[in-house]
C-alpha cells in the first residue's frame, strides 16, 4: 500500500472532503473531483487503481460516468455511492461493471475493508497481465518460443495484425513453424474463440481441392451421396489457413482470387452463393515472387494475400533462441513418454548450436525426440544426438568418396540429406566458406598461399572473399 491511486467523484465537497482524509491516513494517494466530465477528463489520461463515484450528481450521473471509465478502460474496479437505497440502481450498476456500491450513511470500517479488498484485486490483475506479456515475450505465442531480435520482430508483427481484418502471407522455409504463427494471428485476434481451419494445398489431390474447400451439394459427383460444407464454410466467423498456397493449380487459384475478393463461395454443384466472414492466413515456402514472375503463381492473388508480410526466420539465423527450444521440447516428450530426463548435457548443446538446422525447428524437434527415446540417464548426452551433429559424415553409400583435400570435419555440412530437407545452395556456400577459412589458416592469412592449397588463382580466390565478406 501507499503507490495506488484512487480517484473521488463527488458533486458534495463534503463528501471528498471525508474520503479525501479517509484515504490518505491509509496511505493511498488521492485526486478529488467534484463533476463526472472533470473525472473523465483525467480519466482519459491517467492511469489509477480504484474509481470511488456518487451515483446522483448535477450533469453527468455516476452511471454514466461508470459506462465511459469501462469504455476507456474495462480493468478498473469502480465503486458506487448514493444516499437512496434503490436496489434498481445498485443492480443496474453492478451490470455495467460496477466492482461493489455503498449506500449512506455507511460504517468507514466496512468501507475501508471494501476498498482494501477493490485496490487488492486490481493489484491482482495488473499482475497477472504484467505475467502473461512477460511470459508471451519470453515464450512467444501459441506454442512458438524463443526471444531472439529476429523472433521479437514477428511477435511485434503478429501483434500489430492480428486485431484488423488484413489477409496475411506467411513465407519461411520447410519447418520454421508458419502454421505456429498462423495459429498465433488467430489466438491474439477478436476470431479467437471461432474456428481455425488449416487446409495444406500440396497434400490433397488437386482433383479434390476444390471440394474440401468450397464443398459440395449432393449428386455434384460420383460419392456426392450428401452434401458437405467446405473448408472455408467451416471457418466462417473465424481463419483459414492456407499452407503452401503456391502448390494450388491454376484454375482453382482463379476461384481462390473470386473468394478472396468477394468472400463468397459456392460449393461445386451448387446454384447459389453464400457470405462468409473470414480471415485468411496464407503461407509458402517457396520463394513465391519467383514463382509469379515463372507465372505458376497468379500475381494478381499474390497481390491479394500479400496485404501483411511475415516472414518467419530459418533457425541459423536465431541460434540463440536453440536452448529455449530444445529445453521445451525436452520438457513436452519426458511428459509425452514419461521419462524423468532434467536436462541436455553442455557438450550436447554444444553440438546443438553448431549445427546448422536445414529442417528448422521441425529437425530440432525431432532430434530431441529421438534423444528422448534413447537415453537412459538423466540428461541428454552427445551419445543421443543424431551421429551427424556438428561434424560432416559421409553418405553410406560406400561408392561416395571425398573430393581431393576435403577433410571430414571441417565446416558444418552434412553429406546426408536432413529428413526435413535442405537448402542445398547455401550448404554448398557454407561449405566452400568452411574450407576458404581453413586454407587462410593454414597459409598463416597469407592469401596467395591460401589460393594455391585451393587449387584457384588469386583472382579467383580474391573474388570469392569478396563475394563472401570477411571471413
Amino acid at each position: 500500500m501507499g503507490s495506488e491511486k484512487i480517484l473521488i467523484v463527488d458533486d458534495e465537497k463534503s463528501m471528498r472532503d471525508f474520503f479525501g482524509i479517509m484515504l490518505r491516513k491509509e496511505g493511498y494517494s488521492v485526486s478529488e473531483f467534484k463533476s463526472a466530465e472533470e473525472a473523465l477528463g483525467y480519466f482519459r489520461e491517467n492511469d489509477c487503481d480504484l474509481v470511488i463515484s456518487d451515483i446522483r450528481m448535477q450533469g453527468m450521473d455516476g452511471v454514466e460516468l461508470l459506462r465511459n471509465l469501462k469504455e476507456v478502460n474495462p480493468d478498473v474496479p469502480v465503486i458506487m455511492i448514493t444516499a437512496y437505497a434503490s436496489v434498481d440502481t445498485a443492480i443496474e450498476a453492478m451490470k455495467l461493471g460496477a466492482y461493489d456500491y455503498f449506500t449512506k450513511p455507511f460504517k468507514v470500517d466496512e468501507v475501508k475493508l471494501h476498498i482494501k479488498r477493490a485496490i487488492e484485486r486490481s493489484r491482482l490483475y495488473k499482475e497477472n497481465k504484467l505475467l502473461k506479456k512477460d511470459l508471451k515475450g519470453r515464450h512467444g505465442f501459441s506454442g512458438l518460443v524463443g526471444s531472439s531480435k529476429k523472433m521479437e520482430v514477428v511477435y511485434k508483427l503478429i501483434m500489430s495484425v492480428a486485431p484488423t481484418k488484413a489477409n496475411v502471407l506467411v513465407t519461411g522455409k520447410s519447418g520454421t513453424g508458419k502454421e505456429l504463427i498462423a495459429r498465433a494471428i488467430h489466438d491474439e485476434s477478436p476470431r479467437a474463440d471461432k474456428s481455425f481451419i488449416a487446409i495444406n494445398c500440396g497434400a490433397i489431390p488437386h482433383n479434390l481441392l476444390e471440394s474440401e474447400l468450397f464443398g459440395y451439394q449432393k449428386g455434384a459427383f460420383t460419392g456426392a451421396v450428401t452434401n458437405k460444407a467446405g473448408m472455408a464454410e467451416m471457418a466462417d466467423g473465424g481463419t483459414l489457413f492456407l499452407d503452401e498456397v503456391t502448390e494450388l493449380p491454376s484454375d482453382l487459384q482463379v476461384k481462390l482470387l473470386r473468394f478472396v475478393q468477394e468472400r463468397r463461395i459456392r460449393r461445386v454443384g451448387g446454384t447459389t452463393d453464400r457470405a462468409v466472414d473470414i480471415r485468411i492466413v496464407a503461407a509458402s515456402n517457396k520463394e513465391i515472387e519467383r514463382e509469379v514472375k515463372a507465372g505458376t503463381f497468379r500475381d494478381d492473388l499474390f497481390y491479394r494475400l500479400n496485404v501483411i508480410r511475415i516472414d518467419v526466420p530459418a533457425l541459423k539465423e536465431r541460434k540463440t533462441d536453440i536452448p529455449s527450444l530444445a529445453r521445451h521440447f525436452l520438457s513436452k516428450y519426458t511428459s509425452e513418454l514419461g521419462k524423468n530426463i532434467n536436462g541436455i548435457s553442455e557438450e550436447a548443446m554444444k553440438l546443438l548450436l553448431g549445427y546448422p538446422f536445414p529442417g528448422n525447428v521441425r529437425e530440432l524437434e525431432n532430434i530431441i525426440e529421438r534423444a528422448v527415446n534413447l537415453e537412459t540417464g538423466e540428461t541428454i548426452t552427445a551419445l543421443s544426438l543424431p551421429p551427424d551433429i556438428g561434424k560432416f559424415k559421409e553418405a553410406p553409400d560406400e561408392g561416395v568418396r571425398r573430393p581431393p583435400g576435403v577433410e571430414a570435419g571441417v565446416g558444418s555440412l552434412s553429406l546426408i540429406v536432413p529428413e526435413g530437407g535442405m537448402d542445398i545452395e547455401r550448404a554448398v556456400e557454407e561449405y566452400e566458406k568452411a574450407l576458404i577459412r581453413d586454407a587462410l589458416r593454414k597459409a598463416d592469412g597469407v592469401k596467395v598461399n591460401a589460393a594455391k592449397l585451393l587449387g584457384l588463382s588469386f583472382r579467383s580466390f580474391r573474388y570469392k572473399l569478396g563475394k563472401y565478406g570477411d571471413l
